[in-house]
C-alpha cells in the first residue's frame, strides 16, 4: 500500500489535535457554579452540581448570596466520616447561635456519597428536611446512599481541596452539649469559641488554588493577611468600590475569620504605615487569569475600612 499524501497526513494530525483540545477542555472545564470556601485551616473550592440537584444547589446559593455562611463554624467532625457546618456562628457570652433557615427542601438524591462529594444534612426520619447544614464526605460513605432515601450530593471538592478537609478531620475536638459533641478547634488547648474552625463562602467565576484572587466581574478579592508580623492571622474578603477614579477596595468585615497558620506569600498589613501588601495577586478577567506582583494598598478611609491601590508590578 502506498504512502498517504502529505495533505491527508496533515489533515489527520489537525483532527487529532482538535480532538485532544476538546477532550482537555472537557476535563479541565467546570460546567457547574463554583464557590470558594475560606477556612481557618486554608481555602478549598467546590463545583456545584447545578443540573443534577438544581433545587438543592439553588437553596445552597441562597444562603451563600446572603452571606449567611460567612462567619459560621464547622460544628461537627465525625472522624474519617464527614466534616459538617453551615448552621451556627459563635457569639461571646452566648455560645453557638443558629443561623436563620429557609423552608426545608425536597430530597434530590442522584449521586453517590463518595470521598470529596458534598451533601446536605437532614433530620432523622424526614428525608425532605434539609435546610442550611451541609457536609463533606471524607471517605466513600456508601451507606448514606441507602439511608433516609439517600443524602443529596450537590457539589464536589476540587483540586487538592481535600487536604484542607483532612486537616480539619485531624484537629482536636471539644464537646459543648448534645448538638456539639465533635467541634474541632485550631489551638493546642481549647479556651473558647474563637478557637473553632470558621468559614466564608463566595461564588467565583474561575477555579483557582492561588492564595490571593481578584475577580474583575464581581469586584471580589479573597485573601489571607498577616497583621503586624504574626500578631494576628486572618482570612477575609474585599469588594471593589464602584465608580471611583482610583482603585479602591472595601473590607467585608463580616468575612474576617481567624487563620491558624501562615505560609510563604501571605499578604501582610502593618499598623505602622497602614499598608496592605500582597506579594502575588491572581487577577481573573473574563476567565483569563494573570499574576500581578508586589501589590500595595494604603488604608485611605479607616471608618469605612477602604484601601486605595498605591502601586504594583506587572
Amino acid at each position: 500500500m502506498g504512502a498517504k499524501p502529505r495533505h491527508l497526513i496533515m489533515k489527520g494530525i489537525s483532527v487529532l489535535v482538535l480532538t485532544l483540545l476538546i477532550s482537555l477542555s472537557a476535563i479541565s472545564g467546570h460546567a457547574g457554579t463554583l464557590v470558594r470556601v475560606s477556612t481557618s485551616m486554608g481555602d478549598f473550592s467546590m463545583e456545584l452540581l447545578d443540573e443534577t440537584a438544581p433545587n438543592t444547589v439553588q437553596n445552597f446559593l441562597n444562603y451563600v448570596n446572603r452571606n449567611d455562611y460567612n462567619g459560621t463554624f464547622f460544628h461537627r467532625v465525625a472522624k474519617n466520616f464527614v466534616v459538617q457546618g453551615g448552621a451556627y456562628r459563635f457569639a461571646p457570652f452566648q455560645g453557638p447561635v443558629a443561623v436563620e433557615t429557609d423552608s426545608p427542601i425536597d430530597n434530590e438524591f442522584n449521586v453517590s456519597n463518595t470521598r470529596g462529594t458534598v451533601a446536605m444534612a437532614k433530620l432523622t426520619g424526614d428525608p425532605n428536611s434539609a435546610t442550611n447544614q451541609w457536609f463533606v464526605n471524607l471517605e466513600d460513605n456508601l451507606s448514606l446512599d441507602t439511608s433516609e432515601d439517600g443524602f443529596t450530593v450537590f457539589a464536589q471538592v476540587l483540586g487538592d481541596g481535600m487536604q484542607i478537609l483532612d486537616a480539619i478531620n485531624g484537629l482536636p475536638q471539644e464537646a459543648l452539649g448534645n448538638l456539639f459533641l465533635n467541634v474541632p478547634y485550631i489551638t493546642e488547648s481549647y479556651a473558647n469559641g474563637s478557637d473553632f474552625v470558621f468559614m466564608n463562602i463566595e461564588v467565583v467565576d474561575r477555579f483557582s488554588s492561588a492564595p490571593h484572587v481578584f475577580e474583575a466581574s464581581s469586584g471580589l478579592m479573597i485573601t489571607s493577611v498577616d497583621i503586624n508580623a504574626g500578631a494576628t492571622l486572618i482570612s477575609m474578603n474585599f469588594n471593589l468600590v464602584p465608580d471611583t477614579a482610583e482603585v479602591i477596595i472595601e473590607a467585608n468585615l463580616e468575612s474576617v475569620i481567624s487563620r491558624r497558620d501562615s505560609y510563604p506569600g501571605i499578604a501582610s498589613f502593618s499598623t505602622t504605615d497602614n499598608r496592605l501588601r500582597i506579594p502575588s495577586l491572581e487577577v481573573n478577567i473574563s476567565g483569563v487569569a494573570s499574576l500581578v506582583s508586589n501589590v500595595v494598598f494604603v488604608l485611605s478611609d479607616p471608618v469605612l475600612a477602604r484601601f486605595t491601590l498605591e502601586s504594583y508590578d506587572q
